[in-house]
């Protein structure tokens, strides 16, 4: 036995089994807790409010409308809560800011439950109407508080042990307790941070990222199996360097039953990112490794709802622009549209057509340039165009031609790719598929005006890449209704 392990009291030891009884949730776990419970307790409100009108309190024969009350109101209710992005488990952690998303998403599900016609109850009753609501926002509020105070503790997560404690283990380490931008140590991720293994003796029982050092190599079979860990994880770049005796220690781990994993598939995980500095050559970690009839399946359906939104977002661009086009005028007379060469798919450049919402010329002094906060070039009509989003509105043009897609990496200009690609690897990789009018990226991260933003939100675009689907569609675009409504578009 290690000295680390010695240096553990019996009490410890005791303490670490107990650890072995916890709940342990993993990261699929936690969504479904949440998702199960959501659902049942605004299925519970809706059949309560139905019992204060005795024609609609169940009995047998109520069997068939109730299921299809309950069927349409958990259909809505996974609208809303996509929406408000309730299953995005760093923010899940954070009871105020999860409690009041949880309240929005019930009061806007009543709202849309309320007036669907024939799939829904008639909720007619004033009474009824309001039994619904409060008890659906006490109950998911009040679970979600509860969540965020007791499932966040160290007996309802999982025992993380990362293998590296050098640049890529620090990483990892702070993006872990930072997902969602919450700097909340670890409570979102799901993962209690145990410590580091590492060769380097000089790093020994060091703190790390707020973790110990616990060992070499030599320590970590023993240390997995008395500090209970569940999952190891390899934060090593370059997979070519690890030493056989390492590797026969992994292996050891995952025949004892822990889960040995890789520092990019934990960061897909967790935090909807491929970590492009630490998977060295790596192409399978960068690039999609499907292949099934559904891609080719998938590729059809995404090109028919372009094409079908696009003709609905023309509809919406002709009775907008009048308007647009009234209030440039009064506020800053120029063009109408702004025209643009971004880089597409296979790298080709295209034209991209934007409602303008800078000032005419606003690059003819500096060149091209990233937007930037409080940027004075912006208009006051562009400042709220930007914030809701409509600005991008005329790309349903380029959908139309099969320049873009609704959703999509965002394309960028000529003048920036050049040179990203050649500071951030698998910048390109993007390309392999068509830009989107919205993406993983604009959801899930803030404006980027630097090439440290490049490159975090290349990592989210890979991705996206890796793992587009129509659900994932799905759930960019609700996102991205949430944005605009919100008006936190930059």
């Amino acid at each position: 036995m290690t000295n680390e392990l010695m240096s553990i009291p019996p009490a410890g030891r005791a303490i670490q089994r107990a650890h072995f009884a916890a709940l342990r949730l993993r990261i699929s776990e936690r969504r479904l807790l949440l998702s199960i419970v959501d659902l049942t307790l605004v299925n519970l409100a809706l059949w309560l409010a139905l019992a204060t009108q005795p024609p609609f309190a169940w009995h047998p024969a109520l069997t068939p409308l109730y299921l299809r009350w309950s069927i349409t109101l958990s259909g809505v209710w996974l609208i809303v809560a996509l929406i408000f992005d309730l299953y995005h488990l760093p923010l899940a952690a954070h009871a105020r800011r999860s409690v009041q998303n949880a309240l929005g998403a019930g009061l806007l599900m009543v709202v849309i439950y309320a007036l669907t016609p024939w799939l829904t109850p008639p909720l007619f009753s004033r009474f009824m109407l309001m039994v619904f609501a409060a008890t659906a926002l006490a109950g998911v509020g009040l679970w979600r508080l509860t969540y965020a105070r007791f499932f966040t503790q160290p007996w309802s997560k999982q025992r993380l042990m990362i293998v590296g404690a050098g640049r890529a283990g620090v990483e990892l380490a702070y993006n872990l307790s930072h997902a969602g931008g919450v700097p909340n140590p670890y409570r979102g991720s799901g993962y209690d941070l145990v410590g580091f293994i590492d060769d380097n003796p000089a790093l020994h029982k060091q703190l790390v990222a707020g973790a110990p050092v616990r060992g070499d190599h030599t320590a970590l079979v023993s240390l997995v199996s008395a500090l209970q860990i569940d999952e190891v994880v390899v934060a090593i770049t370059n997979r070519h360097a690890i030493r056989a005796e390492l590797l026969e220690a992994l292996i050891a781990c995952a025949e004892h039953g822990c889960r040995v994993t890789t520092m990019s598939a934990l960061s897909e995980r967790v935090l909807g990112r491929v970590p492009v500095l630490h998977i060295g050559y790596n192409l399978e970690e960068a690039f999609p490794t499907q292949d099934d009839v559904g891609m080719r399946l998938n590729a059809i359906l995404k090109r028919t709802i372009d094409v079908s939104a696009a003709l609905i977002g023309l509809v919406a661009l002709g009775l907008i622009l009048p308007w647009v086009a009234l209030a440039n005028q009064i506020a800053s007379p120029g063009p109408l549209f702004y025209r643009q060469m971004r880089v597409g798919r296979g790298g080709r450049c295209f034209t991209i057509y934007k409602l303008r919402s800078m000032a005419p010329d606003a690059e003819a002094d500096t060149g091209a340039v990233w937007a930037a906060a409080g940027d004075r070039r912006v208009t006051p009509v562009g400042r709220w165009l930007r914030r809701t989003r409509l600005d991008e509105l005329p790309q349903v043009i380029n959908v139309l031609r099969g320049e873009m897609s609704i959703v999509g990496p965002r394309p960028e200009r000529p003048e920036f790719v050049e040179r990203l690609a050649r500071e951030i690897p698998f910048y390109r990789a993007r390309h392999g598929v068509r830009p989107g009018l919205t993406g993983w990226a604009q959801v899930q991260y803030e404006y980027g005006r630097t090439f440290e933003d490049a490159r975090i939100k290349l990592e989210y675009d890979l991705y996206y890449v890796r793992h587009a689907s129509l659900l994932l569609d799905l759930q960019i675009l609700f996102r991205t209704v949430a944005i605009a409504l919100q008006m936190k578009g930059s």
